[in-house]
Parts: structure tokens; sequence; C-alpha cells
């Protein structure tokens, strides 16, 4: 049964770190909706939200938004093309790509569409290129094409010796993954959401409504939503649904300096094997090249660490793949857990006795369907009693470029002109500018860690990965932090 209740006014949601939490014990005070989970997806979901006449909290158990792996991942907008047909991780990929590259020119979030090519190495490989040919036509992309060894050298005369051939996947596409997550939050809280930082969820009492206990307070809620990602069967527990189990599944990269840029033209792909996508080679946004991931099923969520044996068998399969990118040097290696579960598609689902959904089971392709995801689970909330109310427009929002394919800061003579701060360079590897610092550190959702400025502009992501520039970057962070800069 749907329930109704005043239409609130537009506020500027609040952004929470410390504290006690707002009081939602009176009558009617509560969430209309608590989503849990702010990486790429549950920001989304709490973003799509916001365009409804709904009381919204975004809850996160980290310090910021897209702390598990939204930021960790190959930055992939995929086409879908490899998805298992028929499946719902297949169409919300295929209607999420549409979407967030809309998105994408709307907000400012670097997007490059550099065409993927899907490279055979032996003649089982190569034999199965027509079939993923036939699976990316059911999945709606009809655009591929074989090609021989030889236009395939002309295409990237860099690949190592050996290849066979390629299935030419087009409208593969690099992004920004930290801006995405980051622009999704940042137009909630702009939309109205409340975003509570460093609120792990530790209990909940299912009820009318339902109490999410976590160290800061409770939280009352009339429909909750489960976006926790590599924790999502655990939180699904909380609620007394056991319906999937997340392994989670780690991915080691290496990422290479921006010397080796030059190398690589397209998304390099390998013939996909049961564990996922394989090693690929793959330019960023950021203008350097990614080699991985491994694929590792683990029972710690939390083992996020590198390892030498990962990241010799990446160099091994890399030196076969782009022998010269070897000879670059490596700018930094990461690593990042996927929530796979027992089932290869999306474990999304509606519990109406419950009023509660779960997104789990999002795995790599999360980012490029998470828009699509997002308009999913409001339609599962509606499935169970929400009355959504009419569709208001969203706050606007413009997110400050990090892609070398788009005008940076410090070359933008008329921004230096207005405030010459945009001009005073801090981080001399990545280019970033005292006034991209500042503004960051007085942005809707501001980082609360050096790491977070990283990826809000890129600062003491280079070669020298902060030797240079860390003690000028930190002093910033510091002083915005304690005194925050005002916006000019």
């Amino acid at each position: 049964m749907t329930s109704h209740r005043p239409a609130p006014d537009r506020r500027l949601g609040a952004v929470t770190r410390a504290g006690t939490l707002p009081d939602t014990s009176a009558l009617g005070a509560e969430y209309d909706v608590v989503v849990v989970g702010a990486g790429v997806v549950g920001c989304a979901v709490a973003r799509e939200l916001a365009r409804r006449p709904l009381r919204v909290a975004l809850v996160e158990a980290s310090g910021d938004v897209g702390e598990g792996t939204s930021k960790a991942n190959t930055a992939i907008l995929h086409t879908g093309f490899d998805a298992v047909p028929d499946s719902l991780e297949a169409r919300l990929v295929r209607e999420g790509q549409g979407l967030l590259l809309d998105y994408a020119r709307e907000t400012g979030i670097p997007v490059e569409p550099l065409g993927a090519l899907l490279v055979a190495w032996d003649e089982e490989q190569l034999a199965a290129l027509p079939r993923l040919a036939d699976k990316a036509a059911r999945n709606g992309h009809r655009t591929t094409g074989a090609l021989g060894a030889d236009e395939l050298r002309a295409r990237e005369p860099h690949l190592g010796p050996g290849a066979l051939g390629a299935l030419e996947v087009p409208g593969e596409s690099i992004i920004c993954p930290w801006t995405t997550t980051l622009a999704y939050a940042t137009q909630a809280v702009r939309s109205g959401v409340d975003l509570h930082l460093n609120c792990r969820v530790e209990k909940a009492d299912p009820g009318t409504p339902h109490r999410l206990v976590t160290p800061r307070g409770v939280l009352r809620a009339r429909y909750v939503v489960n976006a926790c990602g590599l924790y999502a069967d655990r939180f699904d527990a909380l609620f007394g649904r056991r319906d999937f189990t997340v392994t989670p599944r780690r991915g080691q990269l290496i990422v290479f300096d921006s010397f080796a840029r030059a190398l690589v033209r397209h998304i390099l792909l390998p013939v996909p094997g049961v564990l996922g996508k394989g090693v690929l080679v793959a330019p960023t946004v950021y203008g350097k090249v990614l080699l991985g991931p491994t694929a590792e099923n683990l029972d710690d969520r939390t083992a996020t660490g590198t390892t030498a044996e990962g990241l010799a068998a990446l160099r091994a399969q890399g030196r076969r793949v782009l022998p010269a990118l070897l000879d670059e040097e490596v700018t930094a290696v990461y690593a990042g857990l996927r929530a796979a579960t027992e089932d290869e598609d999306y474990r999304c689902a509606a519990h109406p006795g419950l009023r509660y959904v779960t997104a789990g089971g999002i795995r790599s392709t999360g980012l490029t369907a998470s828009l699509a995801i997002a308009a999913h689970m409001v339609e599962l909330l509606a499935e169970c009693g929400l009355a959504l109310g009419a569709e208001r427009p969203l706050a606007p929002v413009r997110m400050p470029n990090l892609g070398e394919a788009f005008p940076r800061p410090y070359r933008d003579a008329e921004l230096i002109a207005r405030d010459p701060e945009f001009g005073s360079i801090v981080c001399h590897c990545e280019r970033v500018t005292r006034g991209e610092i500042r503004a960051a550190l007085a942005s809707t959702v501001p980082p609360a860690s050096l790491d977070g400025l990283r990826r809000r502009t890129r600062a003491r992501g280079g070669r020298c990965q902060g030797f240079s520039c860390g003690a000028s970057v930190r002093s910033l962070f510091e002083e915005g932090v304690g005194r925050p800069w005002r916006e000019r």
C-alpha cells in the first residue's frame, strides 16, 4: 500500500562527517529513503531519488564517497558487447552507457571514445571472435568488425609479435571514475540529499519505520536501499535476507607514466575468460596507461594490497601485448576488489514486505550501468510501495576537468586572468594549480584526506607521487580544512 506525505521544500542537503546524526525520532521526521553505500551506484541512486519530493539520506561507512570499488577500477565506459545476452546486466549496461555519455557532456566528466580491439593471440582465440561478434549483436551492438593481422598491426604498430587478428568494438571509451561518483554525490546534495559519512550501519531493526544503528546515532527510514558493494550480502542479512554471497575478486593494476601514452591508440582487450574480461592495456583520461587487472578470488574483503606475484604476472602478460610498455616508468600500482557472486548477473531485488531493495553483485560494469541501475532501483522502490511524487529538475552541476584531452585550468588564460591562483602550479607532475586545490576544499562534498584531494584534482598523482609537491599540498589541505577557502 502506498503512502503520501507533504513534499519537502527544496534545500541544500547536509554533508556530515562527525557528531551526532540529525534527530529522526519525532513523528514524521524520519527519512523517506536511506541509501546505504556511497559508491558510484549508491550516489547514482541518491541522485535519482533527489528528482522526487522525498527526504533522502546517503550513508557511507568511510569518510568520503567512492572509497571502495568505485575508486580502483579500470575506468572503462563499456558498451556491454560481451555481457550475458538477455541478462539484467546487459540491459542496464546498454542503457547506462547512453545515459552516462549524455551526463558526462552535461557535467564535464572527461570521456574519450577510443574504441577497443579484442586481440586474438592463438587459433583458439581467433576462432572465438565470430562468436563474440554474434554475442555483441544479440546485445544490440552491431558495429563490431573483424581485423586481420596486417590491419591490426597498422592500427596498433607497437603491438607484440604473434597477434593473429582482432575484433574491433567501436564505442568502448575511457572515463574518469572519480569525477563520475563525485558528480552524482554533488548533484544529490545540491538537490536536497543529506550525505552522512563515517557512518557505518552496524545494526538494522526492520520495522515501521526501520531503525539503522550507527556509531553516530540512529537513523529512521521508511525505505532502505542496499548499495553496499562488497558488503551487500552482509547488509542483506541485517534484514533477514540471504539470497547471495559476495566473493571479493581482487584486481591488481600497474599505471605507466604519460611517456607511455603514445604506445597505444585503443583499449586493448584479451579474449574473455571465466574470471572476467582478463588483462587489458588501456589509456586513461589522465594521460597514463593501465595494465591489468588480475582476477583473484579472496576471502578478505579488505585485501587491497598488491603482491609481487600479481605484478609479475601482469608484467609478463603486458610484455606479450605491448613489449615497449615495460620499458616505461611505472607511476603507481594499486588493487581494487569487485563484488563477485555465484551468479553471472546483477543481484538487484525488491522486498516489498520489508520496504527494502538491494543492488548486489555489481561488478566491473557498475560504473557504466550506474545511472540505469539507479533508475531501476527507484522502480523497485515504487514496487515496494514508495509514492515517488512528481519529478522535479535537479540542481545543475559542472565538474572540474581532470582529463588531458580537454582544457585544464593551467592553460586557460581567461580563467587565470580572473583568478591568478589557477595559474599557480603546485603539483608540477600533474600540473595542478593552487586554484584547483582551493576550489576542491570549498566544494559541496570536500575531501577529507589527501587521497580524496588527489581524486578531485590529481595532486600528488604523477610520476613523483608527491615527493616534490607533497609538503605544499599538505599545507594547503590542512589550511583549507581548518579554515575553508571561500569560492571566488
